[in-house]
């Protein structure tokens, strides 16, 4: 890493390079994301190919984790052992293939439940907010949130009011149980699940999970990128 260390650039120089304004790269050395700026005898900033390449690697990084991560990464390449920074990557990495399953496993369920039969259902069929918690694996509280929502609202018992859910009910529950793992939010699926309920815009759910696969596309790539400039920073493997 030495020959990056050697320079003589301005806040400008580096700003330009990397895409930011005069400020970022200043909040960015102040953050740790780059190395602390050497001087010259009247107190003006001076940046090498380090500092170039450290806010690079952030700006990819930004892109694929967020902000606050990759701010944690890249000053981990400044402040840490290898093997940790490699371990903060492993962990983005397994993120983003967790988000992949979930994303498959929501087009698979919301394929098979939105062609679930809901006629002739019977009463006996029902559950109870705990029997259809412990169906979903997720906490009662969250099927209340739900129906004060107007994601999936229940009937109610005549006589004691508790909360009780038809099968069509339970299908829609399983439909926005998938949607929200893959990450999507109430408000739009508020509007989505009337249209459901009536067998309408099955190609909504398609977008939207598309969309989901596009944003999680994006944000590998960015994080590969973001890896492939954090190499240059790392010292040469000894191996």
């Amino acid at each position: 890493m030495s020959g990056l260390k050697s320079g003589g650039m301005r806040t400008v120089d580096v700003a330009r390079r990397a895409g930011y304004s005069v400020q970022q790269v200043r909040n960015l050395e102040r953050d740790g994301v780059l190395p602390p700026a050497t001087r010259t005898a009247t107190g003006y900033r001076r940046y090498a190919e380090v500092h170039v390449r450290s806010a690079l690697a952030y700006r990819a990084l930004a892109a694929g984790v967020g902000p606050a991560e990759a701010r944690k990464i890249v000053r981990a390449v400044h402040r840490s052992p290898v093997a940790q920074v490699l371990a903060l990557l492993d962990a983005a990495h397994a993120r983003l293939d967790t988000e992949r399953t979930e994303l498959r496993q929501a087009r698979e369920a919301a394929q098979a439940i939105s062609g679930e039969p809901i006629e002739d259902v019977r009463a006996s069929d029902s559950m109870s907010v705990s029997e259809l918690a412990a169906a979903l694996g997720v906490r009662p509280s969250t099927l209340r949130h739900w129906d004060a929502e107007d994601l999936v609202v229940p009937d109610r018992d005549p006589v004691r009011g508790t909360r009780r859910y038809t099968p069509a009910q339970v299908r829609d529950a399983r439909i926005v149980h998938q949607l929200r793992k893959a990450g999507h939010r109430i408000e739009p699926l508020r509007a989505l699940m009337p249209e459901l309920r009536l067998g309408r815009r099955s190609a909504d759910i398609t977008a939207a999970l598309d969309a989901r696969d596009a944003g999680i596309t994006a944000r590998s790539k960015a994080l590969l990128d973001g890896a492939a400039a954090l190499s240059a920073l790392l010292p040469p493997s000894t191996g």
